[in-house]
């Protein structure tokens, strides 16, 4: 319930929102709607929307028409029942469709048609900083995330295959109103800001998952444990092939003990499976608490 999320907790998320949503606005006033660069997304086909009007003579403001869209978009959801969540996302879809209009007189215009790149480099940069800002806060802006979640589930696909499906319509869309070229550099705008995104919302904090399979398991356990002051599991597993049961050891690292754990186990067993991943967060002792 939102009653009982604490009140700094509150402010704090307003905050983010606003000010993630006054980066947003900037990015695209300033490098994306004035170029012709409709990087996906529902402020992307509203900037489709915007050239053709005023082709026509019209004003059409792209922050309206995002907000107009995504009330017809979250009404779909709003029978997920997590009123915080709907809340935050109403906020966003609010904040960052207000702000754009009301910054365009405002913010000066950069770049140009002979400097697309420029303008969706730093356009993908800007509004993925701000979005990355909001979705920091567990709401997000609306947008075809929602038509993507609906398409994923009625055609059984992965979401991140759908969210490329819906966000490519929009910009094939865009290459019949503006240009070929402008659609290309949209989609490198909006796989930027794709990036940068999920920069913000993870964090740099990213670590290391280590693996290893050996029959020195013990000692490499200790040396672990006592040479890099790491805590080590071990998980229990089975050959397929020669059907023989052998410890697995798991053990999260920092980015900087990755090497120093394949010197150790170089030393103690050569012969040992090393599997090494990177993982986005780790909670607990020895990281970061949760929250």
């Amino acid at each position: 319930m939102v009653s009982s999320i604490p009140w700094r907790t509150i402010v704090h998320d307003a905050f983010l929102i606003v000010a993630g949503s006054l980066i947003f606005a900037i990015g695209v006033d300033m490098f994306e709607i004035p170029n012709g660069l409709a990087a996906g997304g529902v402020t992307g086909l509203a900037t489709v929307f915007y050239a053709i009007a005023d082709e026509m003579g019209f004003y059409l403001p792209v922050g309206l028409q995002t907000i107009v869209m995504n009330a017809v978009l979250l009404a779909l959801v709003v029978r997920s029942g997590d009123r915080g969540y709907i809340v935050r996302t109403i906020g966003g879809i609010i904040a960052c469709g207000l702000l754009t209009d009301l910054l365009a007189p405002v913010v000066p215009v950069l770049g140009g048609e002979s400097d697309l790149l420029l303008c969706a480099l730093w356009g993908g940069v800007i509004t993925g900083v701000g979005l990355g800002l909001v979705f920091r806060t567990g709401g997000n802006t609306g947008g075809t995330d929602i038509v993507s979640q609906i398409l994923a589930k009625r055609a059984g696909m992965p979401v991140g295959t759908a969210v490329i499906i819906v966000d490519g319509v929009i910009i094939a869309f865009s290459a019949t109103v503006f240009s070929v070229e402008q659609a290309l550099y949209a989609a490198v705008a909006m796989f930027i800001c794709g990036k940068v995104i999920d920069a913000v919302v993870d964090g740099p904090r990213s670590a290391r998952a280590a693996y290893i399979i050996s029959t020195e398991h013990e000692r490499i356990a200790n040396e672990i444990l006592y040479t890099l002051n790491r805590g080590c599991t071990e998980l229990q597993a089975r050959g397929v092939w020669s059907g023989n049961s052998r410890p697995v050891l798991m053990c999260v690292l920092g980015r900087s003990e990755s090497m120093r754990l394949k010197q150790i186990v170089a030393e103690v067993d050569p012969e040992a499976i090393v599997v090494i991943s990177e993982v986005h967060e780790v909670f607990g002792e020895g990281f970061r608490r949760i929250g």
